[in-house]
């Protein structure tokens, strides 16, 4: 399986700069699958959650964005049950330009700034509309239940 010398770039970069309560590595067996750690964004309904993700990059990349998902259970609008996340960089705003630490970065900031109205999980949008501050409770609570190290 050959890598792209932007894969091999990319990935130095990362195991020497990651951004700050990120980390990702490949696994041995397959370079362009990633295992993810983001910490929990501190003041957000997430702090002191370790969250995993897995990230694949597709043979297309970089024309294609990378997939991720969350592996832990996160009570999140932007997330949906399988982990899925609803995020236009990782979707339709997708460009080349983009490299993996900034796709991990905007995740970071998506779970400190949820966004209601662009829902994945459309319950959990409409609970985050309706009563933010027990959606926030509820979002804490499962953190400290799936996200506690």
């Amino acid at each position: 399986m050959a890598l792209s010398t932007r894969i091999i770039k990319e990935t130095e970069k990362l195991q020497k700069e990651c951004p700050p309560g990120i980390s990702a590595a490949p696994t041995r067996d397959n370079p362009r699958y990633f295992k993810v750690i983001i910490k929990g964004p501190p003041q957000s309904c997430y702090e002191n959650g370790i969250f995993h993700l897995e990230l694949f990059l597709p043979d297309q990349y970089p024309m294609q964005p990378p997939k991720v998902r969350f592996l832990t259970r996160i009570y999140h609008p932007n997330v949906d049950k399988l982990g899925r996340i609803c995020l236009d960089i990782i979707k339709d705003k997708w460009t080349p330009a983009l490299l993996i630490n900034k796709v991990l970065l905007s995740i970071q900031l998506l779970m400190s700034s949820p966004n209601p109205d662009d829902p994945l999980a459309n319950d959990v949008a409409e609970h985050w509309k309706k009563d933010e501050s027990g959606a926030l409770a509820t979002a804490r609570d499962w953190t400290r239940m799936y996200a506690s190290s």
